[in-house]
């Protein structure tokens, strides 16, 4: 890397430090060699480079609360189940993405945003709609039955029509477990 480089490089991450902007820095080295850093993870190949000490999950369920509860009067779904689903699959973070292109707080593959019609993944108001109304179609395909529909979440509704139950695969299993754990955790705080 050449001097006037490796100081810019320097200058941006010194920049990063001492600001009082509270943000993850994600990075990336491309194939020609060069680091790219974002304060957000617009593309898969970006890694968590600085964690920051930023608001946490507790903060973000109070910002997300009422945007919850609204989309969970809109679809029929209880709030606490829209949250464990959120808990599990981006704890609460709406600018996350998956190694296999999910988006935002609900983890929302790009096919399936187009689907719920969600314009910005990474928006948490149209992310959560779109995820509950995506989630409220799995539950009426599957009678209500939480697990199957949070397996279906996670792995696709085929799979699990195909098994006609929870999939063999273990990270859908560890998944369905995750979700059904942050359940029974959020119902217990508001009973």
């Amino acid at each position: 890397m050449s001097l006037p480089r490796l100081i810019s490089c320097a200058g941006l991450i010194a920049i990063f430090f001492l600001s009082n902007a509270e943000a993850d820095i994600f990075r990336f080295r491309d194939k020609e060699g060069v680091w790219h850093f974002s304060n957000t993870r617009s593309d898969a190949r970006y890694r968590l480079y600085i964690r920051s000490r930023g608001i946490g999950g507790k903060q973000y369920l109070k910002e997300y609360e009422d945007v919850i509860r609204k989309a969970a009067e809109q679809f029929g779904i209880e709030a606490n189940l829209i949250k464990a689903v959120i808990k599990a699959e981006s704890s609460f973070d709406p600018d996350a993405i998956s190694e296999s292109g999910a988006q935002g707080l609900m983890q929302l593959m790009p096919d399936t945003a187009n689907d719920m019609k969600v314009d910005d993944p990474f928006d948490p108001e149209e992310n959560i709609f779109g995820g509950t109304r995506y989630l409220s179609l799995l539950l009426q395909r599957f009678n209500q039955d939480k697990r199957l529909a949070i397996a279906a979440y996670n792995v696709g509704p085929t799979t699990v029509t195909k098994h006609n139950a929870v999939p063999p695969i273990p990270q859908t299993r560890r998944f369905v477990e995750k979700v059904m754990k942050f359940y029974r955790e959020f119902n217990e705080k508001t009973n």
